[in-house]
Formats: structure tokens, C-alpha cells, sequence
């Protein structure tokens, strides 16, 4: 099934997630002590506006890496001599690398691949085994590559960031190896037979390179080819067709973007039997220009700009992010529709809709198998997954049982030979399920394995409530705490968000929120805030650029519904987010400082003034504005959180975490706002991980340890006892 999705994941401001595939190279960081910067022309002249902590933008720079030893160190002096801190980073720790933990599968061919960290592989191994030995309780794995002893003999801190191996054989991989855990990856060409490196083979320096297979002898290739072959977003430009044994410098150019694009790739799809190569364009984060290529002509497949393509078993899929009027009738923003792509090109525009929003719902995701296709759509934030079965009337769809209030993921076993399917379930109190369906048969999905219980969640509630924002829009929540729990002001509440890029926060299993916050008596609260996609596009368009103040207000309504309703009080109040949940994080410090008792502030936007202008910023544009147009630089200059710190405030404690090898959202952000606020007298901590990319942590240890360390802090803030 043709999907951009991997690239969308390396792309997309993730609070946490995993390590990403790639796509290119950032713009160099600045690299002056100091400046002074002029805001671009408006209707009248603007008076220069002083940064006097700029030079923090040199990210390795000397001086800036002292400052960030000194507050480092700070802060470890403070956590790590808490209560309870060492006992909670270390039963994270087990919890990270447990041995009982799923290993999620990926089919290729006759092997179930899997890639497993744990304590006595930290860096990871590459492996796989038949399905008959991966149902087994102690499967007996085949190895084909460890990354840490790959790491040690090329004394190199490896980080895994995927594999794109070769259909049909699955013989020959691309596999993507980030330093440290940034976006970047240096690409290497792996034999999964002879299970070593491809001498002579396919092979990238580090860079954000969108790669992909079009033959054995033969890639499509977006890298950093030299000046100006990258997007003001820091993405390949330019796709290539690269073939074995040749220089890059000598692959065929195959078609260019703008400066001003976000990305443009090349990818081969095999589709039943059939064979497509695509040049996708991206514009922006949320449009797409999709051409088929055939030899040296393009076709540009007529769709709406900002209508997400993928073609399946030779149907074209829309999903569509805003009403298309279509021969007179109207379809509505969120339909997922579908065509046959030969009629599609032949002129036809005969769709037929397999999903259709309501009010309250909204399409999660969609995957196709090998003869059915399947959705899995949300109502009010619960999951829910149908089947969609081809007959010589159209689509019959069917709802496959799952747990009511719960998150699931669905993935294919293997779209080109089955009708299979892999289902993992859960919600707030209740462990990952892994199970095994078929779309052909009626009988229930098999399950085949099951995570460990890692908290106590016996005695918790689990309830759905709506905070009415300044607006009047109604915004859903989930509340976990313990049952009969005293609405008398008194039990440390954490409350996380997002509210962005049309993600939406599903009722999940957090074991590290388990374990180091609801076991110790802690209320936790998600927000499903406006500008996620809990409601499908509407409700991520409703807080886009000048209307990003409809999240805040969100997130506001329900932290004081939580008081209102006395759960808990603003000093017993703590907040926490990451990366754009950064940036909600950085706006409730300055917007309402009197609400909130602590905030955890990781891998943040907060300098919304120049964040187009640092590392993959630029392609961010669509969801937060233009700094550069004076009326959206207007907007942005009412909520940006480093130019609105004000002296004589008191500001919440506060703990910003972030990371030097984050190459997505560039750790100056959370540098210089931390500088400003000790400036203003404020008291906080700082700490800065020197690996992990935008995900904080390179691995399992660093993971425990920034958890801990924010686990740790919110507690000591808000009274919450140590266990």
C-alpha cells in the first residue's frame, strides 16, 4: 500500500516516539556570541529587538555546552538526590528493558522480524524468526545483526532507525543508522543471508536521505547532494535515480522542488503483482503533488492539494482534509474515498466512501490486506476497527470486536499474501495485547502475546469528561484516579497535552505514568485538545495560525474544570509536554503562571519568533504561521512563549528537558528560554541529554533516566508522596 507514512514519522513533532526513517542535512546553527536581530518589514517600521542569548543557537559550541554543564549539573545534584529518585529510574529501567515485553512483529516473507533492545542489548539487535516459533512463550531467535557489536567495532553510538528491505525476496536492506539518535542517518546496504554489509553497495553519509528501492540494482534517492539540493526545511530537494556501482554525483535527476517545498521523493510500489513509481512533492506538511512515473514522463494525479494519497490492490485512496464538491455532489473533510485508479486516470470520478465522518468521529488510520481493507476509526477518542470486504456490490463493512474506552493499532501481516492482520490493544489500566486475525474469517482475532501488568492499576477509575472552552466548544479529557477518589482539593493531578499536526492522544497504556505517578496516588489527565485530530480536520483546523489560541484556551478550560470540580488546586496542579507539547507547555507558563503548581517541558518550541528559521522549522509553517508575514507574525507574537516572559512574574517551577543531538526542534529553543527566566530571577532546572535526538533518549537507560528525573520533579513540586 503506497503511503508516505514513514517519512511523515521522522517528520512529524512527536512528543516521544520512537526513532524515525529519515529524510537531510539542517541549515548551520548560528555561531555568534551575541546579535542583534531586525523582525521583517511590516505596515510600519519595527524597532530592533534584542536576543542577547543567541550565541545558545551554536549547539556545540564551547560556550554554550559550559552553560549547559553548569545547569546539567545542577540539576542532577537536586533529582537525583530525591527520594525516591534512584528506586524510580531503575524500575523504569527494568520496565524499558523487560525480557516479558512484546516483541512487535513486521512480516517479511517467511521471517517475522523484530527489533528488541533490552539490558544486555542496549543498542538493539535485528532479528527474526518463523511464525510458529514467534507465537512461542521464549521464541528462539535468529540474529542478523547487533547493533551494539557494530557500534563497538566501528566505535560509533549506532542508533537504529529502520530498515526498508527489498519485496519480494527481503534479501537486500537500507538500513538507517542515526548517530546519537538525531533525524539524520548515515544509509548502509545490508545482506539479511549472508547477515553482513553489502561491500561495493548502496551507501550515504549522514544526512536526512529519503532512499527507497526501485530494483536490485536501483534507488530512488533524496540526500543532501551539495549546495542547494535541500528545502528552507532542511529535506531533499531533488530526487535521483541512483543505480549500483555508480557515483552519486552521476545519478540520473529525475525531478526538483522549491527552495520553499517541504520534501519531494521517489518511491517504487508493489501493488498485487503490479509495479508503480511515484514522485511525491510535498509543498507543505499538509498538501502533496503525487505523479506516476513511466520512463521519462510524469503523471500528476488530479486530487485536491491537501488530500492524503495511497493506492491499494489498484483502488486510489483519498482522505481527505477538506469538502471536495465532485460532479455536483459533495464530499465531507475527513471521508476516506476510493476509486479505481485506471478509471481515476481515465477521467472517471465514480468514488465510493469508505469511511464517512459524523461529528464525533473521526479515521485514525487504514491498511489494506491482501483482498480486504481495514479503518480504524475513533468516537469521542475510542477506538474502534472495521474490515472492509470487496463484493460485486462495493465494500461490505464489518466492526471487529474490541474493548470499549481503548486505543488499538492495526497493521497488516502481509498485504501482498494474506488476509491477515496483527491487532494491538489497550487502554489506561489495562497492558498491550497483541493479536492475530483474519478478514476472511468470523471467528474473533487470536491473541498471541500479552505485556506484563508494569503498575498496580487495581482501584483506578477511568472516566471521559468535557471542559466548555472560552469559546463554548465542548473539549473531551480522560481522567485515572483511584476510585471514591476525595474531590476535596487535596491529590497531585498531571495533566498532559498536545494539540497539533492533527495527532490525537488515544486512551493508552503509559507504564512509566503507571508506575512513577498513579501508584503513588497521583491523578493523571489527558486533554484532547483542538488542533490534534481526535475530531478529524476540523478540529485540527480549528487552531491553526492566528486561531492557535483556541488550543491554549482548551487546555486552560479543562486544568480549571479540574479545580472547578476541586480533583485537585492550581499549586497541586502540574503540566507536561513534549516538542509541541513543549510549546502548550511554554505558553501556560506565561499565559496563566497562577494555575499550575509545576510543568515539565521537554524537547520544546518556545522561540516562535525564529523557529522557521532553526533546523526542520521551517516546514512548520502550515500549522503555526509565517513569522515573515507581518499579520501571521502578529498572531505569533501574542503567544510565543520566549518574547512574552515578563520581569516581576512569578512563573511556576519549572523542569525543561531537551537534547544537544535533537536536530527537529533545535535545543536553542529551550537554552534560551531557560537563560531568559534565570535572568528574570526565576527558579527552575535544566537538563540537557547530550544523545537521544528528539525523542529525548537514545536508549533505555536514558529513557529511565529522563523519566525519572521529570517523574521525580513533579512529585517533589506538588506534594506527591514517594513510595
Amino acid at each position: 500500500m503506497r503511503t508516505l507514512a514513514p517519512l511523515l514519522g521522522a517528520i512529524l513533532l512527536a512528543a516521544c516516539g520512537a526513532p524515525p526513517t529519515p529524510p537531510p542535512t539542517p541549515p548551520p546553527a548560528a555561531t555568534v556570541a551575541t546579535a542583534t536581530t531586525e523582525a521583517p518589514p511590516m505596515s510600519k517600521p519595527e524597532p530592533k529587538v534584542e536576543d542577547p542569548y543567541l550565541w545558545l543557537e551554536e549547539v556545540l559550541g564551547d560556550k554554550p555546552l559550559a552553560w549547559v554543564a553548569e545547569r546539567n549539573a545542577t540539576s542532577k545534584a537536586e533529582l537525583e538526590a530525591a527520594p525516591g529518585f534512584g528506586a524510580l529510574r531503575d524500575r523504569l529501567r527494568r520496565i524499558y528493558d523487560s525480557k516479558d515485553k512484546i516483541p512487535t512483529p513486521q512480516v517479511r516473507g517467511k521471517y517475522v522480524y523484530n527489533f528488541w533492545r533490552d539490558d544486555t542489548n542496549p543498542r538493539g539487535l535485528y532479528r527474526r524468526a518463523t511464525l510458529a516459533e514467534y507465537k512461542k512463550p521464549a521464541p528462539k531467535w535468529e540474529v542478523v545483526l547487533d547493533l551494539d557489536a557494530l557500534a563497538k567495532a566501528e566505535k560509533e553510538n549506532w542508533v537504529w532507525h529502520g530498515a526498508e528491505c527489498l519485496y519480494p525476496k527481503y534479501e537486500r536492506c537500507l538500513l538507517h543508522l542515526s548517530r546519537g539518535g538525531a533525524d539524520a542517518s548515515v544509509l548502509r546496504e545490508f545482506d539479511t543471508v549472508k547477515k553482513q554489509m553489502v561491500e561495493g553497495g548502496f551507501t550515504l553519509p549522514e544526512a536526512k536521505s529519503s532512499v527507497h528501492w526501485k530494483d536490485i540494482d536501483t534507488v530512488y534517492v533524496g540526500t543532501d547532494f551539495g549546495p542547494g539540493s535541500l528545502t528552507d526545511s532542511g529535506y531533499p530537494r531533488i530526487v535521483k535515480e541512483w543505480k549500483r556501482g555508480t557515483k552519486l554525483e552521476s545519478a540520473k535527476t529525475l525531478f526538483e522542488g522549491q527552495t520553499t517545498d517541504m520534501v519531494v521523493g521517489g518511491e517504487r510500489q508493489f501493488d498485487h503483482g503490479k509495479e508503480f513509481d511515484w514522485i511525491y512533492r510535498k509543498p507543505s506538511f499538509f498538501t502533496e503533488e503525487l505523479l506516476l512515473r513511466n520512463g521519462d514522463k510524469y503523471e500528476k494525479i488530479d486530487k485536491p492539494e491537501d488530500a492524503e494519497a495511497s493506492v491499494w490492490d489498484g483502488q486510489l485512496l483519498l482522505r481527505l482534509r477538506s469538502a471536495w464538491t465532485l460532479a455536483g455532489k459533495t464530499w465531507p473533510a475527513g471521508a476516506l474515498l476510493s476509486a479505481p485508479l485506471a478509471d481515476y486516470r481515465a477521467g472517471k470520478r465514480e468514488m465510493t466512501m469508505l469511511f464517512e465522518p459524523k461529528p464525533n468521529t473521526s479515521l485514525e488510520s487504514y491498511m489494506g490486506l491482501k483482498t480486504a481493507f481495514m479503518t480504524v476509526e475513533l468516537e469521542d477518542v475510542k477506538s474502534s476497527v472495521f474490515v472492509h470486504t470487496r463484493t460485486k456490490n462495493g465494500f461490505v463493512r464489518t466492526k471487529i470486536d474490541t474493548s470499549p474506552m481503548s486505543s488499538v493499532w492495526a497493521w497488516a501481516y502481509d498485504e501482498h499474501t494474506s488476509d491477515d492482520y496483527w491487532l494491538m490493544e489497550s487502554n489506561f489500566t489495562a497492558p498491550e495485547t497483541l493479536a492475530l486475525g483474519s478478514a476472511t474469517k468470523k471467528t474473533r482475532a487470536e491473541a498471541v502475546k500479552k505485556n506484563p501488568a508494569f503498575f498496580e492499576a487495581a482501584g483506578l477509575d477511568v472516566v471521559q469528561r468535557f471542559a466548555t472552552s472560552k469559546d463554548g466548544t465542548k473539549v473531551p479529557y480522560f481522567q485515572i484516579a483511584k476510585k471514591n477518589l476525595p474531590l476535596d482539593g487535596s491529590v497531585p493531578t498531571l495533566l498532559e497535552g498536545y494539540g497539533g499536526f492533527e495527532a490525537s492522544m488515544t486512551p493508552s497504556y503509559h507504564a512509566a505514568t503507571g508506575a512513577g505517578w498513579l501508584e503513588r496516588g497521583g491523578v493523571y489527565v489527558v486533554a484532547n485538545i483542538r488542533g490534534g485530530g481526535e475530531y478529524g480536520p476540523a478540529w485540527h483546523k480549528a487552531a491553526l495560525k492566528e486561531n492557535r489560541q483556541r488550543a491554549y484556551d482548551d487546555f486552560i478550560a479543562i486544568a480549571e474544570d479540574l479545580v472547578a470540580r476541586k480533583v485537585t488546586t492550581t499549586s497541586k496542579l502540574g503540566i507536561m509536554g513534549g516538542s509541541n507539547g513543549g510549546l502548550l507547555m511554554g505558553v501556560m507558563m506565561t499565559q496563566r503562571p497562577d494555575l499550575f503548581g509545576a510543568i515539565v517541558c521537554r524537547v520544546p518550541l518556545l522561540d516562535m519568533m525564529r523557529y522557521h528559521k532553526l533546523l526542520a522549522g521551517a516546514s512548520w509553517m502550515e500549522e503555526y504561521g509565517d513569522p515573515d508575514k507581518p499579520e501571521e507574525r502578529a498572531a505569533l507574537a501574542k503567544f510565543s512563549p520566549y518574547q512574552n516572559l515578563k520581569s516581576g512574574t512569578r512563573y511556576p517551577r519549572t523542569l525543561f528537558t531537551t537534547s544537544t543531538r535533537d536536530d527537529r526542534v533545535h535545543p536553542g529553543h529551550a537554552r534560551k528560554m531557560v537563560a531568559r527566566l534565570l535572568e528574570l530571577g526565576q527558579d527552575l532546572l535544566y537538563y540537557e541529554n547530550t544523545e537521544g535526538g528528539h525523542g529525548g533518549a537514545a536508549n533505555n537507560e536514558q529513557r529511565a533516566y529522563m523519566d525519572a528525573l521529570a517523574f521525580t520533579f513533579l512529585g517533589k513540586q506538588l506534594g506527591l508522596p514517594t513510595k
